[in-house]
Order: structure tokens, then C-alpha cells, then sequence
């Protein structure tokens, strides 16, 4: 049925879920997986407040920071993978908006189906659908598997 399976994650407990999720259904149907993460781009205004108060280096600093949480959350999600023997790959697709890197990363890898939570970290409401997840919907001409 599938062959790769996209898994969104940005290390949340729901995302974690997903990741889960999307594994076992990758052991069940003998798919690979793919996980993404994405970091938005650094905001100006912060940036320029750590230059006001003497850190010329906020952007490395930053994008440093930026890999550091990308390699913990992908390094976490290899894990699950590694504990079910499903195959997977990792991408951490850098200064996009989520919902953006995430369809452009399935539609490079070929995925026929991208597996995420219904919100993460940016989640209001438990009962609301996340926005990045509503934008991944609208625009996605890939299947999505929205998890709860």
C-alpha cells in the first residue's frame, strides 16, 4: 500500500504519538519512514535584541541551537524506528514554516502519505486542529493521517 511514510515531528508529546503511529503502520505495510522536523526562520526582533545587549553572534547561536533540538528530536524518533526494525531516514529542513517544509520535504521523498499530530507545540486548545496541521491539509496533495 505505501511505500514511504512521511512522520512530522517537532518532539512534542502528541508528535510523539505520531511518531509511533506512523512507524507501526510503516512495520505493518513493510514501508520506510521518513521523519521531518522544521526550524522557522530566527525572528529579527529577537535577534536584534540579543545584539542590543552585546551578543553579535545571535544568529549562530540560534541556528546552533536550532540543530542541537533537531538532532534530539530526530535522534529520538530514529529510536522508535530502531525498536520496531522500520527503515527510516531523517531530514531537518531549515528557516521554513512548518507546514511548508513539510509537504515540499514528503513531495522530494516521494512519500505517499505524511502521518502528524493534530497540534504540537503551538497548540492552544487540545480540541482545536493545530495551524500548521490545517495548512498541511489545504495544501497537501499527498494523503495525511491527522493523529489525536
Amino acid at each position: 500500500m505505501y511505500k514511504r511514510i512521511m512522520v512530522a515531528t517537532d518532539g512534542s508529546d502528541m508528535a510523539a504519538k505520531a511518531v509511533e503511529h506512523g512507524v507501526l503502520l510503516a512495520k505493518s505495510v513493510g514501508a520506510e519512514v521518513t521523519f521531518v522536523t522544521v526550524t522557522e526562520s530566527w525572528s529579527a526582533f529577537v535577534i536584534a535584541s540579543d545584539v542590543e545587549y552585546g551578543n553579535i553572534s545571535a544568529v549562530e547561536k540560534f541556528e546552533a541551537s536550532a540543530k542541537d533540538a533537531a538532532e534530539k528530536i530526530l535522534d529520538a524518533a530514529k529510536k522508535v524506528a530502531a525498536a520496531h526494525d522500520v527503515q527510516c531516514n531523517t531530514r531537518h529542513v531549515h528557516d521554513r514554516l512548518p507546514a511548508e517544509g513539510i509537504v515540499e520535504t514528503a513531495e522530494l521523498e516521494e512519500c505517499e502519505l505524511i502521518v502528524m499530530a493534530s497540534h504540537g507545540r503551538r497548540g492552544l486548545s487540545k480540541m482545536m486542529l493545530g495551524s500548521q496541521t490545517a495548512e498541511v491539509l489545504a495544501v497537501s496533495k499527498i494523503p495525511v493521517l491527522v493523529l489525536r
